[in-house]
């Protein structure tokens, strides 16, 4: 395994001159695990119920009818899965927007459930909004153009964010969790229901920096996203080819389009060989596994492809 602390990456990491990081899409899924008892006992009736309404294909299709009934655009609910927090955050919000609808389902024939449900709307309803949060940071470490410079951007935005919503939660301003603020404005939500939440979001924060600490304290010189900002802040043995660049104004207008476009041009590497070992390593690391899984998928498809191919062509052998 690859594992940072005893797998291949730990060995890779005794040779210097080689950068190793683990990929950072889905680590925030396993941090997702550590929740609080309360917290995992409400995810849980989420689950249960998903499951219930899943596990049988009448109800399923009763559940479908009321949902017609009642107005409803999605009529099929998510099944949940424990690996992906992607299907459970999908899985949440779904479940959310259709509380009443849910409810109304279990009411008669799983009352128990219901009521449990009812007691802890407030915990479904702040997981679905946490998790929409969680979801909308993982799509941005993912693409072609990540690298090792954009994905600590965004993962240190993120990991700052659960003491911004802790604060603003323990004031009982709660603008950024919209489905939490709902619940309140019943007056289903107390005191004690808000502590809850922003020590889950305390402990989050500590979660986070753990897993990513890799990514957190590697340093990215300003000149890289930068490079005409000055050259004070940069290493002495860098001053002068950084100033040399700043004054080429063959390069200039390839920084507008981006500082991945810019450096990538041809010729850096040649014009400045003492810039670009530096610029190299977060440049051009590629943090995620979003590549490698989209090329297997682009691979399985062309096996399902040929496969379907070859059953047709026996079906018309057959035929003839």
């Amino acid at each position: 395994m690859v594992g940072c602390q005893r797998g291949f990456i730990p060995y890779f990491k005794v040779v210097p001159e080689v950068l190793a990081i683990r990929c950072v899409i889905h680590r925030h899924h396993l941090v997702a695990n550590s929740l609080s008892e309360r917290l995992h006992r409400s995810l849980q009736l989420v689950i249960t119920a998903v499951n219930r309404i899943k596990s049988r294909p009448l109800n399923d299709r009763l559940f479908r009818q009321l949902c017609e009934e009642n107005g409803e655009d999605f009529h099929h609910l998510l099944l949940h899965t424990v690996v992906r927090w992607l299907s459970k955050g999908a899985c949440l919000s779904w479940f959310y927007n259709h509380f009443a609808t849910v409810l109304e389902f279990f009411k008669e024939d799983y009352a128990s459930l219901c009521e449990n449900l009812k007691t802890f709307e407030g915990d479904i309803a702040y997981m679905a909004d946490l998790y929409v949060k969680f979801n909308e940071m993982n799509l941005r470490i993912q693409g072609d153009e990540l690298n090792l410079t954009k994905a600590k951007s965004v993962i240190s935005a993120f990991v700052s964010k659960p003491l911004f919503y802790k604060y603003n939660l323990s004031r009982e301003e709660l603008y950024n969790f919209p489905n939490l603020c709902e619940v309140r404005n019943k007056g289903q939500i107390s005191e004690e229901d808000i502590e809850v939440y922003w020590r889950h979001l305390e402990s989050l924060h500590q979660d986070f920096i753990e897993w990513f600490q890799d990514i957190l304290s590697l340093e990215v010189p300003d000149w890289i996203t930068n490079p005409f900002s000055g050259v004070e802040n940069a290493e002495v043995q860098l001053q002068e080819e950084l100033l040399e660049l700043q004054v080429n104004e063959e390069l200039k207008p390839k920084f507008k389009l981006g500082y991945r476009t810019f450096w990538l041009q041809r010729g850096i590497s040649r014009l400045y060989p003492r810039l670009w070992p530096i610029v190299r390593k977060p440049l051009i690391s590629f943090p995620s596994s979003y590549l490698v899984e989209r090329g297997f998928s682009v691979v399985a498809n062309e096996e399902e492809k040929q496969s379907a191919n070859c059953k047709s062509g026996r079906s018309d052998t057959s035929a003839d």
